[in-house]
């Protein structure tokens, strides 16, 4: 049973729940529901969310923890002999899983698949033909893995099906037995609500969690076919699949660093000047479509800006300033990308300095002018160090989208990965090659496809830096100004 029929099954189910669990509490009551304690919506919501609730939870539950039982199954069965050179079993097991993947995709569309797993070579051109490309042909142990990874799948998911609407079906017999008139309905209701609305703020962390672990595992991958060393401290950038790859982060990081700074240096004077301006000296007229207009900006897609970059920034910059000045002929460069990167940046300054300087209470001005102090003065010396902790908050914001951005990067600077302090030479970033070394038919297998993960590792700990730089810096002056 496919999980979206189980999903409408169990919602068939839970709006039963809900009709029986309404209906039994009425009757009870002969009809006469100022003998119950709570209304009688309440014994229905309560009997539904205990048929409904518990069985999505197992099914979530199963999914996530499904796939580590299943594959360590199927490790077991592969044969170290056949290994190829520098490969371990966890790094077989992304062919396990894309094999397995094709032959699920074949069996979808009506194809017989057992005869392919005793024919390596037509197992290996049935799946190219289907869009799954295998650069060698699978050895006996990996179709041994693979077949029992799909058999195991179908009788997990058979297993997970039953177990989830016996829960539901459980569930709703519990619900309907503890249907009385002296029953709480609404505050079961109501506890039942505040334990989902906790689960749900949990999410968040648990993606957190998941993310940085992901990264985690698959560097450790990384890092034990790569050394560290050279990638932390190596200046050389030059991945080459199939051995011989110099994996230096240095020049990326750099690359990263540089443009960012640039953008941030045109993002965050214009976007803080522009937030003063409608904050404190515009008219409501003026704020009303200067305002809208800024944000604009952030609507459009980067894409476009790459394209802004391309055709005309890049050739301004080359033709006015690079080549008179003697610094360059090429319209890429961290200059170009640095600029339009910053244009694109500018709202997420303004418009969250804006309401946070509207924030400040009018007390503060008014104290500030009542002592002689011109507008000016008021601005610069109460308003703008009471929104400081706001502002920064913005300011990282900005910083964080323009360490994370691709497009404009890729269009704009470039793709050479090099240490320079010419901003009108090309270079890159670390999201550039992370796109760049998973893109097309890659496994996941060698180091030049898993330093992806270790590139983002690093992105994540440089923004997780900038957040503590931040969040010093709110405290010392939160501190001066509550």
């Amino acid at each position: 049973m496919s999980l979206g029929l189980l999903s409408i099954i169990l919602l068939v189910l839970a709006v039963a729940g809900y009709v029986l669990g309404r209906r039994k509490a009425v009757s009870q009551v002969e009809g006469d529901i100022r003998k119950l304690h709570s209304l009688p919506p309440f014994y229905g919501r309560i009997t539904a969310l205990l048929t409904a609730v518990p069985a999505f939870f197992l099914i979530a539950a199963w999914l996530l923890a499904q796939p580590l039982f299943l594959e360590n199954k199927a490790i077991s069965l592969i044969n170290p002999a056949e290994l190829p050179a520098g490969k371990s079993a966890q790094l077989v097991m992304a062919d396990v899983r894309r094999v397995a993947a094709g032959l699920n995709m074949l069996a979808a569309r009506g194809e017989d698949v057992t005869p392919l797993l005793a024919s390596p070579s037509a197992l290996k051109t049935a799946l190219n033909g289907a869009g799954v490309v295998l650069e060698t042909e699978p050895t006996p142990s990996t179709l041994a893995a693979t077949a029992a990874l799909r058999d195991a799948g179908k009788t997990s998911r058979l297993a997970m099906t039953i177990a989830a609407l016996v829960l539901a079906v459980a569930g709703l017999a519990f619900g309907l037995s503890r249907i009385n008139p002296e029953y709480r309905a609404r505050n079961a209701t109501e506890q039942f609500a505040m334990w989902l609305l906790i689960g749900s703020s949990l999410v968040a962390v648990l993606t957190t969690v998941g993310i940085v672990a992901s990264l985690l595992f698959e560097s450790i991958h990384f890092f034990q076919l790569y050394p560290i060393s050279d990638f932390l401290f190596s200046a050389t950038w030059t991945p080459k699949f199939g051995g011989g790859s110099s994996l230096g982060i240095l020049p990326l990081l750099w690359g990263t660093l540089y443009v960012s700074a640039i953008a941030l240096v045109v993002a965050v004077p214009i976007g803080l000047m522009s937030a003063i301006y409608l904050a404190e000296y515009a008219s409501k007229a003026t704020r009303a479509w200067v305002k809208p207009a800024i944000e604009i900006l952030a609507g459009i897609p980067t894409i476009v800006y790459g394209l802004f970059a391309l055709v005309t920034v890049g050739p301004l910059l080359r033709d006015y300033f690079a080549q008179p000045l003697g610094l360059g002929n090429s319209s890429s460069s961290v200059m170009t990308a640095g600029l339009v990167m910053g244009i694109m940046v500018i709202p997420f300054v303004s418009s969250l300095s804006d309401d946070i300087i509207n924030a400040v209470p009018q007390s503060l001005r008014d104290g500030s002018l009542g002592l002689g102090a011109t507008p000016s003065e008021t601005i610069k010396q109460v308003v703008v160090p009471a929104a400081l902790p706001g502002i920064v908050g913005a300011v990282l914001l900005a910083a964080s989208r323009a360490i994370g951005e691709t497009m404009i990067v890729v269009m704009g600077a470039g793709a050479a990965a090099q240490l320079s302090l010419n901003p009108f030479e090309a270079m890159t970033t670390v999201t550039v090659k992370i796109v760049s070394q998973l893109t097309g038919d890659t496994e996941f297998a060698s180091p030049e496809t898993l330093v992806a993960f270790a590139l983002g590792l690093t992105l994540f700990c440089l923004t997780l830096a900038l957040n503590i730089v931040a969040l010093v810096i709110v405290r010392k002056y939160r501190e001066q100004y509550e």
